[in-house]
């Protein structure tokens, strides 16, 4: 299944560049552009867009593209890495962060009144 532009939680964005990007708002589309994940279970119909006609500013629809299986693992594979890369780097710099805090505090200078 592609995106689901009937979604409220899907936006678009079209750039001067002419680049559009597209995702969901809420993150629950991991291999946004591309598709939606099947059966997303926050997926609801957007009720402003029902029965509207779109004039020319409304960015053209996704087209659909197959990705082989085995595509599609590595897609998952290198998204997933990716999570863990970022993950560590804000465990690592909240452990930082609370050490800092903790040298700090052993010279820390009381205020006297």
């Amino acid at each position: 299944m592609g995106m689901r532009q009937e979604c409220k939680n899907y936006q678009s964005r079209t750039y001067d560049t002419g680049d559009v990007a597209r995702y969901c708002v809420l993150g629950l589309a991991p291999e946004a552009p591309w598709k939606c994940p099947d059966n997303c279970p926050k997926y609801e119909r957007r009720l402003a867009d029902v029965g509207w006609q779109h004039g020319k500013l409304v960015s053209p629809p996704v087209v659909p593209i197959d990705i082989p299986q085995d595509e599609e693992r590595d897609i998952e594979e290198l998204l997933n890495r990716a999570e863990d890369v970022v993950n560590s780097a804000v465990f690592d710099t909240m452990n930082e962060l609370k050490e800092s805090k903790k040298r700090r505090g052993l010279f820390r200078r009381k205020d006297r009144d």
